[in-house]
C-alpha cells in the first residue's frame, strides 16, 4: 500500500464517477486492487474546507487566522477590521501572484537558455526557427539588416529581460495589444511595468494593514496577471519556438496504449521543454540503444504527460500518455520505467506510487526536490549527463521487473500543433497570410465565434467530462475551439483533435472544417501558450470587421476542471484582456459580495472582460453561447449575411493590407 491513510474501501466512489477516461478507469481499478492510493481517492478522503474555498479565511497575519461565514459574508470581521471584501481580494491577489511567478519564472528560465544558446555556450541546442526570430525583431523594433542571427538573438534577448526586471514603462509585448484595449489598460492604470515589479507590490499591497480597499486591489491584480499573459507566458512560448521550432500540424497519439511492452519506457512529466528535447538525443542514441537491447528489450519509448510532453507532441510528435489526473495511473501499469519530472503540477504522491510499482522516479531541477525521489540535476550546459543518465536508470529497471505490466491498448490519434504562425499561414497562404478569412466567416455566420477551453483536470469533478461535454457543445453550435494544457490531451482522447470530429460540429463550422482540412478543435500546447490566444484574438482585430478591442471580439474562454493557481491568474489575464471567462468545480470568493460583483460584472462595466462560474459544462456552454451572441449583435452581426466559404483562389486574390 503506497500510504497509511488509504480510505475505506466502502467511502471510495465508484471508479465511473471519478473519470470518463477508459485507460485511468482500468488503471485506478487496478491500483484500489494492488492497495495503491492516488489523487483520486485521496480527494474522497479529504473534504475541502468551506469557509477556505469562498476564500472567506484570512492568514495574512498571526491575530487570526480570521473566519467569516460564507452564508453572511457582512455579518463580521476580521482582528484588524479587514472586511469579506478586503479578505477575498486579498486572498485573490496572492493567488493571481503565485500562479504569474510561476510562468515568470519558466519564462526567465526560457529567456537565460536563449541566451545561452545565442553566445554559442550551448552545442546541444541552436536557433531552430530563425524565421520567427526575424519577424520577432521586427515586431519590436529591432534592427535585422547586415546583422547575424547571433546578434539580433543578443539584442533580442535584452529587450525581452525587460519584461521581467523594468521597473518602469510598458512591457514589450504591450506593443501587440489592440490599441483600444492598450487605451483601456492605460486609463485604468494596469499596463504591466515588468513582471517582477507587479509581483512585489501586488505582495506587498496584500500584506496585512497596507491596501483595504478591493476597487483599488483589483487594479494592481490585474496588472500582475497581465504581466504574465503578454509578458512571462507570451516570452516562454515565442523564444521556445525560436530554439525548439514553431509547431506546425502534424499527427500524433494520446493515451496509455502509446506504452511499449517489450521496450524500455521512459516518461517526461513537467513543463520545460529542454528536458523532454535533450532526452529525446538520448533516447535516440545508438550506444543506449545497444544496451537497453543487451537487456532484453526491443528498444527505447519516450513518452509525454502534462506540459512538456504536450510542448514536444506539438513540436515532435513524441505521443503523450496523459493529463495531470493520470500521471499516477499510468504508473500503475507496472511498464514505466523512468519518470522524469521537472517544475509545477507534480504530484508528491507520484514518489510513493512509483515505489509500489518500481518504477524510477526522478526529479530534475533544483526548484523541485521530492522526498523519496531521486535526484539526478539537470544542467543546460551538459544536458546529456542527466538525460542519459536516466535512461541508463530506466534500463536497469526494464531488466529487473518484478510487477506485472498491464497496458490499456487504448491509442487516440489527431491532429496538433497550431500556432498563431500556422494558423495565419493556413488561412491565406505563404505570400497572403491573413486573418481575414476566419473574420469573413464569423461576420457571415459560418462560424459564431471563436472559444478557448483551456487549464487542468481536477479530482473533485469528473476527469474531462467537462472538457469533452463543453466542447461538443460549442462546436456543435459552430463555435471554434482552441485549446491548451491538460484539457487538450482531453480533447485528443476523446477525438476532438482529429478533422473526423467535423461530423459533430454544426453546418457552418463543419463546412469550414471540411474546407481547411481542420479538426474543429486546435490544439495549442502547454498552459504557457495560452499566449497564443492573446495573440491570435489580437490579430483578429487588426484584420478588421469584429471591432476595435479585444472586448469587442465574439469570443470566450473557459477552465472547466482548474485546480492551480496558475489557472486563476490565466483567467484573470485574460478577464483584464476583454474575455469573458467561465471557471468550473469552485471559485475563491463569496457570491453577493462586492468583490464577487465586481469580478463577474464590474470588470467589464469598465471595458474589460467579466468572469462566470458554472460546474455543468451544458450551462458553461449556454453562458458562452449567450456570450457570443451578445458580442455578435453588439457588431450588428444578427442580421442575414450573405454566406460565402471561399475558395484558394479568392483568398489569393484578397487584398491584404
Amino acid at each position: 500500500m503506497a500510504e497509511a491513510t488509504k480510505p475505506k474501501e466502502a467511502a471510495l466512489p465508484p471508479v465511473q464517477d471519478l473519470t470518463i477516461c477508459d485507460s485511468t478507469a482500468k488503471m485506478l481499478t487496478k491500483a484500489r486492487q494492488d492497495g495503491v492510493v492516488t489523487a483520486f481517492d485521496r480527494a474522497a478522503a479529504m473534504k475541502p474546507c468551506p469557509i477556505g474555498a469562498d476564500s472567506a479565511c484570512c492568514k495574512h497575519c498571526f491575530m487570526g487566522p480570521c473566519r467569516l461565514n460564507p452564508n453572511d459574508p457582512y455579518g463580521k470581521v476580521g482582528v484588524c477590521g479587514a472586511t469579506a471584501d478586503t479578505i477575498q481580494a486579498r486572498n485573490f491577489g496572492r493567488t493571481v501572484a503565485a500562479g504569474t511567478a510561476a510562468h515568470t519564472d519558466h519564462g526567465m528560465v526560457m529567456l537565460e537558455l536563449f541566451r545561452q544558446v545565442a553566445l554559442g555556450h550551448i552545442p546541444e541546442y541552436s536557433l531552430m526557427d530563425t524565421e520567427k526570430l526575424y519577424d520577432l525583431a521586427a515586431e519590436l523594433n529591432i534592427a535585422t539588416e547586415g546583422r547575424s542571427d547571433q546578434e539580433i538573438a543578443l539584442n533580442l534577448a535584452d529587450v525581452l529581460e525587460r519584461t521581467y526586471t523594468q521597473i518602469e514603462g510598458e512591457i514589450p509585448f504591450a506593443v501587440r495589444v489592440p490599441e483600444k484595449t492598450l487605451e483601456t489598460w492605460r486609463k485604468a492604470g494596469i499596463v504591466p511595468r515588468g513582471a517582477m515589479r507587479e509581483i512585489m507590490e501586488i505582495m506587498h499591497r496584500t500584506t496585512m494593514g497596507v491596501d483595504q480597499d478591493h476597487t483599488n486591489l483589483i487594479k494592481q491584480i490585474s496588472r500582475t496577471a497581465l504581466a504574465d499573459g503578454w509578458g512571462g507566458s507570451m516570452v516562454a512560448t515565442e523564444l521556445s519556438d525560436i530554439l525548439f521550432g514553431t509547431p506546425k500540424p502534424l499527427q500524433a497519439e494520446v493515451n496509455m496504449g502509446v506504452l511499449k511492452e517489450r521496450q524500455v519506457n521512459v516518461i517526461v512529466h513537467g513543463h520545460e521543454p529542454n528536458l523532454i528535447d535533450s532526452m529525446l538525443a538520448s533516447v535516440n542514441d545508438p550506444a543506449l540503444i545497444a544496451k537497453a537491447k543487451a537487456a532484453g528489450a526491443e528498444g527505447i519509448n519516450l513518452v509525454g504527460m502534462c506540459c512538456s510532453g504536450l510542448e514536444m507532441m506539438n513540436r515532435r510528435g513524441i505521443p503523450h500518455a496523459g493529463n495531470f489526473m493520470s500521471t499516477e495511473t499510468v504508473l500503475v501499469t507496472g511498464a514505466v520505467d523512468a519518470m522524469a519530472v521537472d517544475v509545477q503540477c507534480i504530484k508528491q504522491g507520484l514518489a510513493a506510487v512509483a515505489e509500489c510499482y518500481g518504477t524510477r522516479f526522478i526529479t530534475t531541477n533544483p526548484r523541485c526536490h521530492i522526498e523519496g525521489a531521486l535526484h539526478i540535476e539537470f544542467d543546460e550546459h551538459d544536458p546529456r549527463f542527466c538525460t542519459d543518465l536516466i535512461v541508463e536508470k530506466a534500463i536497469e529497471r526494464f531488466a529487473s521487473r518484478k510487477v506485472p505490466v498491464v497496458i490499456p491498448p487504448r491509442v487516440d490519434a489527431g491532429v496538433h500543433g497550431f500556432s498563431h504562425e500556422y494558423i495565419n499561414y493556413m488561412l491565406g497562404g505563404t505570400f497572403r497570410g491573413s486573418y481575414v478569412p476566419l473574420n469573413d466567416n464569423i461576420i457571415n455566420g459560418r462560424i459564431r465565434g471563436v472559444a478557448g477551453v483551456v487549464g487542468c483536470t481536477n479530482p473533485r469533478t469528473k476527469q474531462d467530462f467537462s472538457h469533452v461535454e463543453l466542447t461538443k457543445e460549442l462546436i456543435k453550435n459552430d463555435v471554434l475551439v482552441l485549446v491548451s494544457g491538460c484539457a487538450q490531451v482531453a480533447m485528443a482522447k476523446a477525438g476532438l483533435c482529429s478533422p473526423d470530429a467535423a461530423h459533430l460540429c454544426g453546418p457552418g463550422l463543419r463546412e469550414v472544417c471540411e474546407a481547411v482540412g481542420i479538426p474543429p478543435v486546435l490544439g495549442l500546447g502547454a498552459c504557457v501558450d495560452n499566449s497564443r490566444i492573446l495573440t491570435a484574438a489580437s490579430e483578429m482585430v487588426r484584420a478588421g470587421g469584429l471591432g476595435q478591442s479585444l472586448a469587442d471580439l465574439p469570443a470566450a474562454g473557459c477552465a472547466p476542471e482548474f485546480m492551480s493557481e496558475k489557472a486563476i491568474a490565466i483567467g484573470q489575464y485574460f478577464v483584464a484582456s476583454g474575455v469573458f471567462t467561465v471557471f468550473g468545480v469552485t471559485f475563491p470568493t463569496m457570491a453577493k459580495t462586492k468583490f464577487h460583483e465586481l469580478l463577474f460584472s464590474g470588470l467589464e462595466e469598465q471595458g474589460m472582460g467579466k468572469w462566470g462560474f458554472a460546474k455543468d459544462p451544458h450551462e458553461m456552454a449556454r453562458m458562452m453561447l449567450e456570450h457570443i451572441e451578445k458580442k455578435r449583435r453588439a457588431l450588428g452581426l444578427d442580421k442575414g449575411k450573405e454566406r460565402v466559404l471561399m475558395d484558394m483562389a479568392e483568398r489569393r486574390a484578397l487584398e491584404v493590407a
